[in-house]
């Protein structure tokens, strides 16, 4: 029996993925052959909703953690050790990944975890839910500041996104090197600017990933206790 999947389409979709207080941030793009062509950002009650568009993304590139500990005694991740050492002066951005032990719906205790990470984490839980190690061959793990070191010439932003020099900063880079990205930063929507920009520089990740120009960290292999790969994509 041929299972019918839908229309072949002339283009693939590819989507970088942001947590933000409505659900999930979405910018996506139709990218065929050198075209590449940005759409207005949507938001998405939940990551189901994300997973299951149709027609669907070929590549998502998510703001989220992607492999875990099992608890906080477990050694670090070699994906956030080495993404810190690239990012030198935006290191902190980079926030503590939830262990296996916190991602349990049952368990309500935050302890070892940060701010940012704690108002995050039933983002991070419901990903988990989801996340089954099939997903990964299109879900990749990425963060905005390893995106912009990337477009940046692998340089590290100089400042925060918090400050307006930093908003001008990525504005600058995006337009620059991301064809058609206004149409994800200038959108009219509810969404805080700079979750516009992570997002903007998701999609430029989800570009290079279906494209399999990314960077892998660590570049060998690191797989979690439930088979998960462990990495950042930028």
């Amino acid at each position: 029996m041929t299972l019918h999947r839908g229309p072949d389409l002339p283009y693939v979709l590819v989507a970088g993925v942001v947590p933000v207080a409505r659900g999930w941030l979405v910018a996506s793009a139709k990218m065929h052959a050198a075209t590449f062509s940005p759409e207005s950002p949507k938001v998405y009650e939940s990551i189901v909703e994300v997973l299951n568009e149709r027609p669907s993304f070929a590549t998502i590139v998510i703001y989220a953690p992607i492999g875990y500990r099992d608890d906080l005694s477990s050694p670090r991740r070699t994906c956030d050790v080495e993404a810190r050492t690239l990012l030198g002066n935006r290191a902190l951005t980079l926030t503590a990944a939830p262990t296996r032990w916190h991602l349990q719906p049952s368990q309500w205790h935050a302890d070892g975890l940060d701010a940012v990470t704690i108002v995050r984490l039933n983002h991070y839980r419901e990903l988990f839910v989801e996340l089954l190690p099939f997903r990964q061959r299109t879900v990749y793990s990425g963060h905005p500041e390893l995106s912009f070191y990337q477009l940046n010439g692998d340089v590290p932003l100089r400042w925060s996104k918090r400050r307006e020099e930093g908003r001008e900063e990525r504005r600058a880079l995006l337009t620059r090197r991301v064809p058609g990205i206004t149409a994800v930063i200038d959108a009219a929507t509810a969404v805080p600017e700079k979750h516009l920009y992570d997002a903007a520089a998701l999609l430029w990740t989800a570009r290079r990933v279906n494209g399999r120009a990314a960077t892998r960290l660590p570049a060998e292999g690191e797989w979690d206790s439930d088979g998960l790969r462990t990495e950042f994509v930028y």
